[in-house]
């Protein structure tokens, strides 16, 4: 349903101004015979603005929605002529971030298979395992990860960016039609405590999603946008869902490197930066780009340390958007500038259609203020694990996992994973406090706090901290630090320093890599 709200933020963004009647009147129809699947929003791009450029790719250079759709549509019918992939089917994806991705997720889409989109951080075990647990037919993977996977079974066809190339370049004539059975995308959750389990992720059936990211996130049509996050995961593949349904330029790096990111950001005049936190702590150990074009950067993926909105927006200006979500709930909350310089940890305000709920062990609401489970509805939610399992629910509200409060400003706080917060003596700790109280001082790079088993209080803090070059501080400071802001009990028993800390391919730290 378009309400009046759907109309005021797709005008104000952009996206309703006047074009040529036959133009229209083809990007209406891509979406009503197409839907709002990535393949979709690209068709309804490419019928309005066939020759603006859709993505910026470091090795291919500028590639129209026209080409783009060109290659994507012969991709997809090689992958149907020669591997026999057809709807119903499942193909992997493990690539970084480039427009042969791009054409691969794309193709499935146009074929109706269910696409997984694979971390390029798995181990060749890892990798293993999901290719049996989700039963690929098919793996496309970058020529880098040629020896990773060998360890793929036998019955999975393994095909890499040199023979994708020629697959689409000799594709068979033919015609694409929307597929009897739309496909969806599987996005894996991060696996930092084992194998990731692929989450089934909805198509949008309308507006509602987009609105929802652009009201709060002021996006505009034809933006340029640099996707830094990996194009696998959930903010990744969100940021380029939302880049086509704006008819945006993508610009791409394979690799992130913060002086390589700031000159693609100068060079291509890019207004927009989706990354995951630890690239913002990376770019601030570089030059930023000069002059400075950025007018959004939007993050999500894990928690902002510490200070580093402030410090961030400090170097930046007043850029900065943080979406906390997840995989399961899509996107619970927004965090703006103004509300991060108010409160540099708030995960922000619900954007609109979306219902939080902070809730008790038995399910009911808890009073403002007061530490709770988090608990997300919206349109977004996931279809459920593949392997059939779901999160638990209530009133239609999904468990993200994570434990939080909702202050006097209704303003958002997550202070931790449900299943990392310690009893230590009779008293509960959460060690993302720490974690934040750690990471504001100024020798500190970037820190880690988890609970370790302890014989005379149940369990302790360890904390593990990386300095920055030339920086020096020992564990009895530390320790003494937190004693003057935190409770006895949130004192680290353990102190360790580290030249770095272990994080998978999002940048998320794992904490089963720690020495114990």
């Amino acid at each position: 349903m378009i309400t009046p709200f759907v109309v005021a933020t797709l005008t104000r963004r952009g996206l309703l101004t006047p074009g040529s009647p036959v133009r229209v009147a083809a990007q209406l129809n891509a979406l009503r015979r197409w839907g709002f699947s990535l393949s979709g929003e690209l068709r309804q791009a490419a019928a309005r603005d066939p020759d603006r450029i859709a993505v910026i790719d470091e090795q291919r250079g500028a590639l129209t929605f026209r080409t783009l759709l060109g290659n994507a549509e012969r991709l997809a019918r090689a992958l149907r002529g020669t591997a026999g992939v057809g709807a119903g089917d499942r193909i992997g994806l493990l690539c970084r971030n480039h427009a042969g991705m791009v054409e691969a997720m794309i193709a499935g889409n146009l074929l109706g298979t269910d696409t997984v989109l694979v971390n390029t951080g798995l181990s060749p075990a890892q990798l293993e395992a999901v290719a049996e647990e989700q039963q690929l037919r098919v793996l496309i993977h970058d020529t880098e990860f040629a020896e990773k996977v060998v360890a793929v079974p036998a019955t999975v066809e393994r095909i890499d960016e040199t023979r994708l190339l020629a697959l689409a370049a000799g594709a068979p004539p033919g015609h694409l039609r929307p597929p009897e059975r739309d496909g969806r995308t599987i996005v894996l959750t991060s696996g930092t405590t084992g194998t990731p389990k692929g989450a089934r992720r909805r198509t949008p059936s309308g507006f509602g999603p987009l609105v929802s990211i652009i009201h709060r996130i002021p996006l505009h049509a034809r933006d340029r946008i640099m996707i830094a996050a990996p194009l696998f995961h959930t903010w990744g593949y969100a940021a380029l869902q939302v880049a086509f349904a704006l008819r945006a330029t993508v610009v791409l790096q394979r690799r992130f490197e913060p002086a390589g990111c700031a000159d693609l950001v100068a060079q291509h005049r890019v207004r927009a930066l989706f990354a995951v936190p630890v690239m913002l702590q990376r770019l601030l150990e570089a030059p930023p780009p000069d002059p400075n074009p950025l007018r959004i950067v939007a993050v999500s993926g894990s928690a902002l340390p510490g200070g580093l909105a402030t410090k961030f927006m400090d170097a930046y200006g007043e850029v900065l958007y943080n979406l906390y979500g997840s995989t399961e709930v899509s996107w619970a909350s927004i965090a703006t500038p103004a509300n991060l310089r108010k409160a540099p940890q708030t995960a922000g305000h619900p954007p609109h259609g979306t219902h939080l709920a902070i809730l008790d062990p038995d399910g009911q609401p808890v009073p403002r203020g007061q530490v709770g489970r988090i608990f997300v509805g919206n349109e977004m939610l996931f279809e459920g694990y593949t392997s059939g399992a779901t999160k638990e629910s209530h009133d239609g509200l999904i468990a993200t996992g994570d434990l939080g409060h909702v202050n006097a400003d209704a303003l958002l706080f997550v202070v931790g994973r449900e299943d990392d917060m310690i009893i230590s003596g009779g008293e509960n700790v959460f060690p993302s406090e720490v974690e934040n109280l750690l990471a504001e001082l100024p020798q500190v790079r970037e820190v880690a706090v988890i609970g370790v088993p302890d014989p005379e209080y149940g369990q302790r803090l360890a904390a593990y901290l990386a300095l920055h070059p030339g920086e020096t501080l020992d564990a009895d400071a530390v320790r003494e630090y937190v004693r003057r802001y935190r409770a006895r009990y949130s004192v680290p028993r353990d102190v360790v320093f580290l030249p770095y800390l272990p994080r998978n391919a999002t940048g998320k730290i794992v904490t089963r890599n720690l020495p114990r």
